[in-house]
């Protein structure tokens, strides 16, 4: 879709991206966020996505789009970290693919910002498992005001 000029950048994020740097976990769907081609800030942004893979045979099932029998939620990008996120996404190998998913020090910030159940057990996990720049982390969270939130969770 992006060579088609469908949508500007994409990448994987999510528990799907945080498989490519700790052991696998429990998940539903595979979440794509997209900076749409045009400016649109409403969900329309999702209309081109959604028209082309319905041409290629592919249908919505509530918030997801089917794709070869897996759930795919497509997320226009909705905050600045989200959108720096996809700008820096690691280019990864998934079989003979590459793949633009998200850095863990970006998974790591985005978990904090949403701060969910699940993000607070996966922020563990990346903790205890995985190989991420603490230095490029902190610039991160510092820049969008998480710093301080991520200090208190390591705390406890």
């Amino acid at each position: 879709m992006q060579s088609k000029g469908i949508v500007k950048k994409y990448a994987v994020g999510g528990a799907v991206a945080a498989i490519f740097y700790v052991e696998p976990i429990l998940t539903y769907d595979l979440d794509v966020y997209f900076v749409p081609s045009e400016k649109n800030e409403s969900l329309s942004a999702l209309s081109p996505v959604v028209d082309y893979l319905n041409g290629k045979g592919y249908k919505a099932e509530k918030e997801h789009i089917l794709i070869e029998g897996i759930p795919v939620q497509f997320l226009p990008i909705y905050n600045e970290l989200i959108e720096e996120a996809v700008d820096n996404a690691a280019q990864l190998k998934y079989r003979e693919t590459i793949v633009n998913v998200f850095s863990q020090e970006y998974l790591i910030a985005i978990m904090i910002q949403t701060f969910r159940p699940k993000d607070k057990e996966r922020i563990i996990k990346f903790l205890n498992e995985g190989d991420f720049d603490e230095t490029h982390l902190e610039k991160i969270l510092k820049k969008h005001g998480l710093k301080t939130k991520f200090e208190m969770f390591r705390r406890l």
